[in-house]
């Protein structure tokens, strides 16, 4: 396999050391894990556009990040499952450059709505009676455009700046799915401007995002502690911290596979830190953010009786 060079094909190479009992129990824990994600999300955005009562800013931006994460997960997941079924796992330089533009242009999309999440929650919590005219629907649906559209911009700028690069070598990529990291490695040319705009580029995205998401639960927790009833406190809190938790999940793996110096980047297991931010994450989101809501079991409940 190490003098595989037919074409412009990469192999994607991330789970070649099981055999095959061991590729078949890992096909079968990210099925599960996949299926999962794509019931959660898909019932969100059900719930959110049929219930009447989750027509409100909160939910809308729930199932955006629901929208996000299914098209996030389905980037990456259905080939690492091929992966586990067909070796070697190739892809075609076509479908790698649309893979990786998806994926980064979904990742940026999601860090910069997860921001907008918590200034929604910053909102509602600590100036409540100007929430309705601060998070119109006209604002909303302008931010999720500009989110979406910022996204795109993002991804194409890694993409075109990764793909300009003249590749060689076996073209072998230890990865599950075309990454800018991995990319690099292979690259016959130094990749200096390439981290150089990974770690601008992607530090302000992130690093901004991150700081705004701080700044609001921050503002929020101040606003918690000053609630008269246990009960309402303990409420908030665990709302809070549960966010908090999936936020840290998403950022701090995505930090460690990006913004560190290619040197100790590039390791023989770099790949399990894409795991988390690809199929963690988005199975997680759900049941943090929507499914432990009071008003999201309700909208269940009434969907299944009426199905019944």
């Amino acid at each position: 396999m190490e003098n595989y060079t037919e074409g412009n094909d990469f192999i994607l190479n991330a789970f070649s050391d099981g055999g095959k009992g061991l590729n078949d129990l890992y096909f079968f824990t990210f099925l599960i894990i996949y299926l999962t994600t794509v019931l959660g999300n898909s019932l969100i955005i059900t719930l959110t556009r049929v219930d009447p009562n989750l027509q409100t800013p909160m939910y809308f931006l729930l199932s955006n990040l629901s929208l996000l994460d299914l098209c996030y997960s389905s980037t990456t997941v259905p080939k690492m499952l091929q992966s586990f079924l067909n070796k070697p796992s190739t892809i075609t330089l076509p479908a790698c450059i649309v893979q990786m533009f998806m994926f980064l242009s979904l990742a940026a999309s999601e860090s910069l709505l997860l921001a907008v999440m918590a200034y929604d929650r910053y909102v509602a919590i600590c100036i409540p009676l100007r929430y309705v005219s601060i998070m119109s629907r006209e604002v909303c649906l302008q931010l999720t455009c500009g989110i979406w559209l910022l996204g795109c911009i993002y991804g194409a700028i890694h993409t075109i700046n990764t793909f300009r690069l003249p590749f060689c070598g076996t073209r072998i990529l230890n990865h599950f799915f075309c990454d800018i990291p991995p990319l690099l490695k292979i690259s016959c040319i130094d990749t200096y401007f390439n981290e150089v705009a990974v770690f601008a580029v992607g530090g302000v995205l992130m690093f901004s995002c991150f700081l705004l998401i701080c700044g609001s639960y921050i503002h929020i927790l101040f606003s918690v502690l000053k609630l008269q009833k246990d009960n309402s406190k303990r409420k908030a809190l665990s709302t809070c911290i549960s966010h908090l938790v999936a936020v840290l999940l998403f950022y701090v793996s995505g930090s460690l596979m990006y913004m560190r110096p290619k040197s100790n980047l590039i390791t023989d297991k770099e790949w399990v830190l894409s795991i988390f931010y690809t199929c963690i994450t988005p199975l997680l989101n759900p049941l943090i953010y929507s499914l432990r809501n009071k008003d999201i079991q309700r909208a269940l409940t009434k969907l299944l009786k009426i199905n019944h």
